[in-house]
């Protein structure tokens, strides 16, 4: 995992560098892009008295101060142009117990372990990129 501190997200590629975005023909891409809400990842943690950098989740872009869908089908808007449509929830794998012993099972309840979603319209984005939920 790296962090950056701004990235391109398109439709063919998903973000820049991440082989995951690519979406191979007759697949849907519904997880193209994973997003994680930094207050779900606290309360899981928090829950354990245990602290993990939010990487470790190995999602793709964490977001602060919203409540991402809880449904397919609806749009994530980051910047000015990117667009993510929602595909599924981002279930825990087992290597979260690795990361901490419990986390897997902190973070199933109430989609805490992230949002799946598809790329619908190409932007760069960068931290502190303005995050909405269109209607």
């Amino acid at each position: 995992m790296e962090v950056v501190e701004r990235i391109a997200v398109t439709r063919a590629a998903g973000l820049a560098g991440d082989c995951r975005g690519i979406i191979p023909p007759g697949k849907s891409g519904r997880r193209q892009v994973s997003l994680l809400e930094a207050e779900s990842w606290a309360a899981a943690l928090a829950e354990l008295g245990t602290d993990v950098s939010w990487f470790e989740r190995r999602t793709n872009l964490l977001v602060a101060g919203l409540r991402l869908p809880r449904e397919a089908g609806r749009i994530i808007a980051i910047g000015p142009s990117l667009r993510i449509e929602t595909t599924c929830e981002c279930d825990p794998c087992s290597r979260m117990d690795e990361i901490a012993p419990g986390l897997k099972a902190a973070l199933l309840p109430d989609w805490r372990g992230g949002v799946l979603g598809r790329v619908i319209a190409d932007g760069d984005i960068a931290i502190g990129d303005e995050v909405r939920i269109e209607p």
